[in-house]
């Protein structure tokens, strides 16, 4: 099938599927030790599966830690490496995903979008400067009272309606290509317990992105820390002199930190960031958890650094006192692996570009599955999902952009057939 005739298909699914995958509460919880951490998301592979195999995929099935596998078969003659295309199930735990409504508004122009059940909730045309490339299309949010969940049930959808269209359009040449959906990869363990001998891919690309025509080969490298303030706990009443809570010693850490650098609040581009995502705890003991976060991994040991000498500071001056500092490596940048493999790089650039967009190569101030998967032997960049404002009840997408990215993932199936 030629590039034109791709580009011509309109008989799209993937506005339909999203909004049903939304209404599927998928939220994880990092506090679960399981995997999935919440036995809900298996609620949405369950359904993934069904409709896989509705549309041919035999092999499509879900493994007990809530991995969904799916393979089309190759339809080309040539011997064409093995690509997969990913995207996670679950959504943030940093605002609900229990009964989504999602809402389309038709034919956008320009305006405030004023969420229904709670009017306080405003997506403004000022503040979102992506709404301007979207004029005349289908803006799909959530109500007010929820995340929306496109981060990242956009990206299965674009998968799913790909697969439905590879399926009933053999004309478009493709090598083997795998499915794969995760679970978890909001709380950082979305490939933990990815099999990916069952996969069998050579190459990966993650629907996982925000605006319609980019991709991404460069994130952040993390780290996670907890550190552990031991104190002195006395009976209140008799604590003069003796009482050194470790409640108070880890807000006087937290309130050293720096606040004009460092913090997300005052960082952008390629800067990284020390940043405190949970702290609780008694006067006896406190524990403080840290992300750690640059897109140059020797900078990581850096702030780590800094981190800690803020921490020894502020613990000295309270003599009957100690804390502990563990750090534990999260994800590395995924361009150190990527630059290695130029061509998938190169193949995802052209898919855009044959898809009607202008490409634009990023860097992303955060992670995704792919920056795993490329240090587990599958690299794998990152292609938009055309979701915004990710995390929070202002979350929105346009039904376009979704049409735009099925189309990209069918040019760079078909690409790697081509090439």
């Amino acid at each position: 099938m030629s590039k034109f005739e791709i580009n011509n298909i309109s008989d799209f699914s993937v506005s339909e599927r999203f909004q049903r995958y939304v209404q599927i509460d998928t939220q994880s919880d990092a506090s679960s030790p399981t995997c999935p951490s919440t036995e809900k998301q298996k609620n949405l592979g369950n359904l993934l599966v069904e409709e896989l195999l509705a549309l041919g995929i035999s092999d499509a099935a879900m493994d007990e830690n809530g991995y969904v596998y799916a393979t089309i078969p190759s339809n080309s003659t040539k011997k064409v490496p093995t690509i997969c295309f990913c995207s996670h199930m679950d959504t943030s735990p940093d605002s609900s995903g229990k009964d989504v409504k999602p809402l389309v508004h038709h034919d956008y122009q320009g305006q405030d979008l004023v969420l229904p059940d709670d009017n306080s909730i405003i997506i403004k045309y000022s503040e979102h400067p992506d709404l301007a490339n979207q004029i005349g299309h289908n803006i799909i949010t959530a109500s007010g009272t929820t995340l929306l969940g496109a981060d990242d049930k956009a990206g299965i959808a674009e998968i799913m309606d790909a697969a439905r269209l590879l399926m009933k359009h053999p004309e478009i040449k493709h090598g083997d290509i795998k499915i794969l959906f995760t679970p978890d990869e909001e709380i950082g363990r979305g490939v933990d317990k990815a099999d990916l001998k069952r996969l069998a891919a050579d190459y990966a690309y993650t629907m996982d992105g925000e605006k319609a025509g980019t991709i991404e080969d460069e994130t952040f490298s993390a780290d996670g820390a907890t550190l552990t303030i031991h104190g002195v706990s006395v009976h209140p009443g008799f604590a003069k002199g003796k009482m050194q809570s470790a409640i108070k010693i880890a807000s006087a850490i937290i309130e050293a930190l720096p606040q004009d650098r460092l913090s997300p609040e005052s960082t952008n581009k390629k800067d990284g960031f020390v940043h405190p995502t949970n702290i609780s705890g008694t006067v006896e003991k406190a524990e403080i958890h840290f992300i750690i976060r640059d897109h140059l991994t020797a900078n990581l040991v850096k702030h780590e650094s800094e981190l800690e000498a803020i921490a020894k500071s502020i613990v000295a001056q309270y003599p009957n006192c100690s804390y502990t500092f563990e750090v534990k490596e999260q994800y590395r940048n995924m361009k150190e692996i990527l630059d290695q493999y130029p061509q998938i790089m190169e193949i995802g650039i052209e898919a855009i570009t044959r898809a009607g967009m202008k490409a634009e190569r990023r860097s992303i101030r955060g992670g995704t599955d792919g920056s795993r998967l490329s240090f587990m032997g599958l690299p794998c960049p990152n292609i938009f999902a055309g979701g915004h404002a990710f995390h929070g009840k202002q979350e929105w997408v346009s039904e376009q952009d979704m049409q735009k990215a099925v189309l990209t993932i069918l040019h760079v199936a078909s690409l790697w057939e081509e090439k």
